[in-house]
């Protein structure tokens, strides 16, 4: 098996083929970035829940999908944007909106991890992560 050089974008792919597949869930390698990852996708409400669990002393990190009453996801799209091969750092007042304001961008600021929205607010930038809408 061959080393993930980019466990962000590992996620991300896991994720959308959990919902491609229409699995209640879908399991991952725990770090603390996905952690993180996972715990604004589930505080904007596109996850329903996430679980760190250990397995055969390895943490993996077990994220529960959301779908509506007629069984579509409320992920649409989720988008990787800085890549280890090109890194996009944006400045608080170049930060894009995702739909209008209706999807959310992640984003490494100084602070933490961060939605768009927060870093906007809090006035700091950072690494643009990816985008779900």
């Amino acid at each position: 098996m061959a080393a993930i050089t980019d466990p962000i974008a590992d996620m991300l792919t896991r994720i959308r083929n959990g919902i491609g597949a229409r699995h209640p869930r879908v399991d991952m390698p725990a770090s603390k970035m996905r952690v993180e990852i996972a715990r604004i996708l589930k505080e904007e409400g596109y996850i329903s829940n996430y679980k760190v669990a250990e397995e055969e002393k390895k943490k993996v990190l077990r994220v529960f999908l959301r779908y509506s009453p007629d069984g579509t996801s409320v992920i649409s799209t989720l988008e990787r944007i800085s890549r280890p091969g090109r890194r996009v750092y944006v400045g608080a007042g170049q930060i894009p909106r995702v739909l209008g304001g209706m999807g959310v961008n992640i984003l490494t600021t100084p602070r933490g991890l961060m939605t768009g929205k927060n870093a906007r607010k809090a006035g700091i930038g950072g690494e643009l992560l990816c985008s779900v809408c």
